[in-house]
């Protein structure tokens, strides 16, 4: 199974396989039920999580019932537990929105709810994050995970960001880390094997790492490197399938 995934990560396109997972994951969401793993995203429980990653398969990490990663999960509670974001009407922007918040997010009682990227099949917005079609100051909420290392000029997308929330409004910006050095970027590597060498994965332009906060902060955002996995009980990490190393990057707006 691992290297069947690996095999697909690798060879098809990413908006094909959302495509394609919107007609599997309910046969997987089916087959893969028992005891062992809970998803707290639809609350239901797995004997095991699937296999994820382009270049080092990472073990029960995937749900089949949502599409979840660990980082999904995360934030999922995050949301869940300390924030209002499920009770509290609000204009929320999803940049490349995650099938496993995508329908959910949808169904919340939100003034607006818009997804927007370049390529995903499931953005209302087709749009460049260096050049957003939005109003200053429009949005509550901005929902930004695993873009940033994407973008080759990333202070301008911070700085878009920036520009559409709201004074008071939070922007999560996940991105990979690397907590033990400075961000690395080298613009003359450009082939995808060897991007996904140095980087992770073969359409990453850099490794964040401790000076991530510190970039946001030039911007503007007022940054918190949550840990929030630290909060869960050891027992509550293992049944999430969420590691204590998942840091939340909660990016405020003075008002």
């Amino acid at each position: 199974m691992s290297a069947l995934f690996r095999f697909a990560l690798q060879l098809f396109p990413r908006p094909f396989l959302v495509r394609l997972s919107q007609w599997l994951y309910p046969l997987l969401d089916w087959w893969y039920r028992g005891k062992g793993f809970i998803d707290p995203i639809n609350g239901r429980s797995y004997r095991e999580f699937l296999p994820y990653g382009y270049q080092k398969q990472r073990l029960n990490v995937l749900s089949p019932g949502t599409l979840s990663l660990e980082r999904h999960r995360l934030l999922w509670l995050y949301f869940n537990r300390e924030t209002d974001f499920f009770d509290r009407p609000a204009d929320v922007l999803h940049i490349a929105p995650e099938q496993a918040f995508h329908k959910r997010f949808q169904n919340i009682k939100h003034r607006s709810y818009i997804t927007s990227d370049l390529h995903s099949p499931l953005a209302d917005v087709q749009a460049d994050i260096c050049n957003l079609p939005f109003s200053d100051h429009q949005f509550d909420w901005i929902i930004c995970n695993h873009v940033l290392e994407h973008i080759q000029n990333d202070s301008t997308a911070m700085k878009e960001l920036y520009r559409v929330l709201k004074p008071g409004g939070c922007a999560i910006l996940q991105v990979p880390l690397r907590l033990n050095q400075n961000t690395f970027e080298d613009d003359s590597i450009t082939d995808p094997k060897e991007r996904a060498r140095v980087f992770g994965q073969y359409d990453h332009v850099r490794i964040y790492g401790k000076d991530y906060q510190s970039r946001l902060e030039k911007v503007g955002f007022q940054v918190s490197m949550l840990a929030y996995a630290e909060q869960l009980t050891p027992e509550e990490q293992l049944r999430y399938a969420v590691p204590v190393s998942e840091i939340i990057p909660v990016c405020k707006k003075a008002s």
